[in-house]
This record gives C-alpha cells, structure tokens and sequence, in this order.
C-alpha cells in the first residue's frame, strides 16, 4: 500500500520535455498544472517529497479538511508549492520564508494562482523566533492551519522553529506537518514539539521515510 500510494504521489511531478533557461519542475495537484521555479544551489528553493506528500494529502482529503476560505500559514514555504496547493483549493494563504527566498517564492506563487484562485495568496517574511510579535502580533493574526513540509533537518533554528509554531498557534488551529526523518538530533525534535502539541500521525511512508502528522495544542481544552 506505501509503494502504491507513494507511486501515485511522485506520478504527480513531470519534467520539461527541453532544456530551459531556468531549471523548473511541474506538478498536478488541484485540477491544474502547476510550473515551479527552482533554485539547485539553495535548500529553500527545491521542492522536497515532504512537500507532494502534503500537498496529496490536501487534495486526496478536501472533504474532512476543507481549506475554502480558512486562514492558512505555511512556514518555509521555500519554493511555494504547498501554498500554491492549499490556495487552489480555496484558503487565504499566507507564504512565509527567509528574505533571501522570497523573490522566487513571489514568482512562482504569482505564476500559478492569478485568476485562478478564490483568494490571492500573499507572501511575507518569515525568520523563525524573530520579531514573531511585531510581525505577527497574538491579537490579530488567526490561523486556522499552520502547514510546514520539511522543516526539520540539519540546521541550527530548531528552538526558534519550535518557538515559531507556539507563537503562531491558537486553541483551535490545525497543524499540518510532513517531516522526512534523518539523524537522531532531528528527530528529537518530535519529542520536544510534543511537550507543547498533541501529535497525531495521519500518513506514513516507510519507502519515503516520510511521516505526515497533525497537531494541536495541549491546552486547548483547559481554554
């Protein structure tokens, strides 16, 4: 069942059929083609598996998790194919990353949603940890889903990355989240995440070494 399932997500992904000037990969999620613009020399600007495991997800499951105007935040959007999905399928996204990655990301979210989405995505930066309040302030910004796909690897941030989605997380936000597991550090990641959200695995791809889970937060039922 994996390897059917994981058959079907990667039959989702085609390659230009000639050289072109600038190196990009397609997907069809949503009903569309999708034409993403990469970036060989730079983390963020690839897309990942975890990346087409969620966005499968999101379209194989639009009944019991319906994005039609919800309020939804990808962190390291990267290359902005989950963005580009959810927004599709007719969520408010918001695409976040690194300065350095959001000129790609703006161009490639703006090539594939104009005039084709309910809502037009917008794009804003993002450093994990940093001025999460001034840029992101607790009154006034409400996510119903926080989405992140390969978030967790070998980098430095991962206080910050946990800090991020405590911040950005109300009682009653959804967190979807795709994690491909690497080395032991990383993976202990999962058990710090859990201190703060319940975390429940919904897919998992043992061919992939990829795990897709949704979380909320402990206390929101004390709340």
């Amino acid at each position: 069942e994996d390897e059917q399932i994981v058959a079907e997500i990667m039959e989702r992904r085609f390659f230009p059929d000639h050289i072109a000037y600038k190196t990009w990969e397609g997907f069809h999620f949503a009903g569309h083609d999708i034409r993403i613009t990469e970036a060989t020399d730079c983390y963020g600007a690839v897309v990942w598996p975890s990346a087409l495991v969620l966005c499968y997800f999101l379209e194989t499951h639009s009944k019991q998790c319906n994005l039609v105007d919800k309020n939804v935040i990808e962190i390291g959007a990267g290359t902005g194919l989950v963005s580009i999905v959810a927004s599709l399928l007719g969520a408010f996204v918001t695409a976040t990353d690194l300065p350095e990655l959001l000129g790609n990301l703006q161009y490639n979210i703006l090539q594939n949603t104009k005039q084709k989405c309910k809502h037009q995505p917008c794009v804003k930066e993002l450093s994990w940890g940093i001025d999460l309040e001034k840029n992101f302030p607790r009154s006034s910004c409400h996510f119903d889903y926080i989405m992140a796909a390969d978030v967790v690897y070998h980098h430095p941030f991962l206080d910050e990355l946990l800090l991020t989605f405590d911040h950005l997380c109300k009682n009653d936000t959804v967190i979807l989240w795709a994690m491909k597991f690497r080395l032991e550090n990383e993976n202990r990641f999962v058990d710090r995440f859990q201190t703060l959200f319940d975390l429940e695995m919904i897919s998992n791809f043992p061919s992939l070494n990829i795990a897709l889970y949704k979380a909320m937060r402990k206390d929101r039922m004390k709340a």
